[in-house]
């Protein structure tokens, strides 16, 4: 089988094309035919070796497709079953192993490139607004990079719960994107100053809670968005890592509180993991968040794609196809 494979961390380069034997599952594991692949910045944090792997290794974290064959103790798939996953390294590949415990069914009425853009960008945008901080009718929230994967989902989920959603952009292309999906205000981050512009937004009172996937260019500038008490939710680091600061400034600044969630916390639990992705289908199959795959890539491209996305010019969601 074709897959891609990084021997050493680097550039976009280091994404090379190889055959790779797949062989069959073992106890525990499902053998899956991938029919559509999710591109995401977590992959690029695992090629730079900003989240290093142990080398060689096939990168990408979510996929959709079809079960081939089940390794013994696998009751809950048989061959033929439609499959999504998310959290399992290893997704640049034609077929794959998977950890039974890590697929979810995958309903007829959502098709594999959906699921495979939505699976840890929309698992993501459930944990953040359903679990870490619990949106409700009538919040205000700050969300950054709107336009981007987990923005767009995110921000329509918002104001499907009833917020009132301010979502920051990095270029003036995004802005009417940003609005058509949910947002009720939009802030381009590198032009203005959005905390004053969120005041100013909020009548000074500020926002219950502020998500940020950019991190090291809009912070520490995203606390005074915050209300007193509000809550910071640093879930990625797009335009590098925050640096150390000390935890006082939280007091400083309204007894705020700050969190550094991730996925895989989230759906450790098969319980949970099954949970959230019902909820996160019955959004979509609704019709209350709506999928944007802008761009579609052969795997064998993904060089090319990678390159996309570090340049900032990918909005939605874009796929890999084997």
């Amino acid at each position: 089988m074709k897959a891609i494979r990084v021997h050493a961390p680097g550039g976009p380069e280091t994404l090379r094309v190889e055959d790779v034997e797949v062989g069959q599952p073992g106890p525990g594991e499902v053998r899956i035919r991938q029919l559509a692949i999710g591109l995401n910045f977590l992959d690029v944090y695992h090629r730079s070796g900003l989240y290093p792997l142990p080398t060689p290794f096939i990168p990408g974290s979510e996929g959709a497709g079809e079960v081939v064959s089940v390794g013994e103790g696998v009751d809950e798939f048989v061959p033929g079953d439609r499959v999504a996953y998310a959290g399992a390294i290893g997704a640049y590949a034609e077929e794959r192993l998977v950890p039974a415990s890590v697929l979810v069914h995958l309903p007829g009425a959502i098709d594999f490139e959906t699921a495979a853009a939505i699976m840890l960008k929309g698992l993501t945008a459930q944990y953040l607004l359903r679990r870490t901080f619990k949106v409700e009718e009538g919040q205000t929230i700050l969300f950054h990079a709107a336009a981007g994967g987990v923005g767009l989902i995110a921000t329509q989920w918002a104001k499907h719960l009833g917020a009132t959603v301010i979502g920051t952009v990095g270029s003036p292309e995004k802005v009417e994107l940003a609005k058509a999906h949910g947002c009720d205000h939009v802030i381009l981050y590198r032009e203005e100053d959005f905390a004053k512009r969120v005041r100013d937004i909020t009548n000074g009172q500020g926002c219950a809670v502020v998500y940020d996937g950019v991190g090291k260019a809009t912070f520490p500038a995203s606390l005074d968005c915050l209300a007193p008490l509000g809550m910071f939710v640093s879930f990625g680091s797009s335009s590098g890592q925050i640096d150390a600061f000390n935890i006082n400034i939280l007091s400083q600044k309204g007894s705020l509180f700050a969190t550094r969630p991730s996925l895989n916390a989230y759906i450790a639990r098969r319980s949970d993991l099954v949970d959230m992705a019902a909820d996160l289908f019955h959004v979509v199959q609704s019709g209350a968040v709506q999928v944007r795959i802008e761009k579609r890539y052969a795997l064998a491209d993904a060089e090319a794609a990678h390159r996309a996305l570090e340049g900032r010019t990918t909005t939605g969601a874009t796929v890999l196809l084997p």
